[in-house]
């Protein structure tokens, strides 16, 4: 990771640009590093800000996609943000979904690229095989649709994750929590432009996830991105770029 980790009040943030805010938000297993190219590409014109999500530091009762809107407000206040376009992939798209609904007021448009809050066919309950390396490596595959993506880095990356017992309850936590807080009944409450652009390939928030975000959000545009699957930043970041750049300009009209 090329860009500099920032630390201060209890947040670990990248802030790298100037200009209009994009705040990225990342999945369970995603780190900072799955918006790399995004960064690259629109530093130049748009101020964009990471923050680490306290996915694994929440205590377990407290350990819910509520508790991370609450903390996206308060690192939000802290950086006196304001007019922002908020883009998340997977949990992060949910969480964003749940900070729009709460604070309307700091939000100019919505991004959503595999965001859960409707389905999503993940991990599953639990992990019967995490002790075997080839069974992670398999499911990190299985979130691509070209398993080549699934870099040993990266396969690596989640194996220590999900053998560490104390982060593994707590990603069990979160993916139960995101699986109870449906938004089906709420995305109409949703009126700033959104844009969602989905991998075609997507086996964990399948095509028809994306389709029926696009019915029940009032202001949606639907694009799709072939040959790929759940994070499309990353697989395909040209295209996904180019279709996030297209949205970005028809909003600033």
């Amino acid at each position: 990771m090329k860009f500099a980790l920032k630390q201060e009040k209890g947040f670990s943030y990248i802030d790298e640009g100037e200009g209009d805010v994009l705040l990225l938000l990342h999945g369970l297993m995603g780190a900072l590093s799955n918006w790399e190219q995004v960064i690259e590409e629109f530093k130049d014109r748009y101020r964009i800000i990471i923050p680490m999500l306290p996915i694994y530091d929440l205590p377990l009762l407290t350990t819910g996609v509520k508790s991370l809107s609450k903390f996206v407000h308060k690192f939000v206040k802290y950086k006196e943000l304001k007019n922002i376009t908020v883009l998340g992939n997977s949990l992060g798209g949910h969480v964003a979904l749940i900070y729009v609904l709460s604070h309307p007021e700091y939000v100019k448009a919505l991004v959503l690229t595999g965001s859960s809050g409707l389905y999503e066919n993940a991990f599953g309950g639990s992990f019967p095989r995490r002790e075997s390396y080839d069974f992670v490596k398999e499911k990190v595959e299985y979130t691509f649709y070209d398993p080549a993506v699934a870099t040993k880095e990266l396969v690596d990356d989640v194996f220590q994750t999900i053998n560490d017992r104390n982060r593994v309850i707590r990603i069990l936590a979160m993916a139960k929590s995101a699986i109870r807080h449906n938004m089906a009944k709420d995305l109409h409450k949703i009126t700033i432009p959104v844009g969602l652009i989905w991998g075609r390939n997507d086996k964990i928030t399948p095509p028809e996830v994306a389709e029926e975000f696009n019915q029940l959000l009032p202001d949606s545009e639907l694009h799709w991105i072939d040959k790929c699957g759940h994070a499309a930043m990353m697989e395909q970041p040209v295209e996904f770029n180019k279709l996030l750049n297209l949205f970005l300009e028809k909003i600033k009209k």
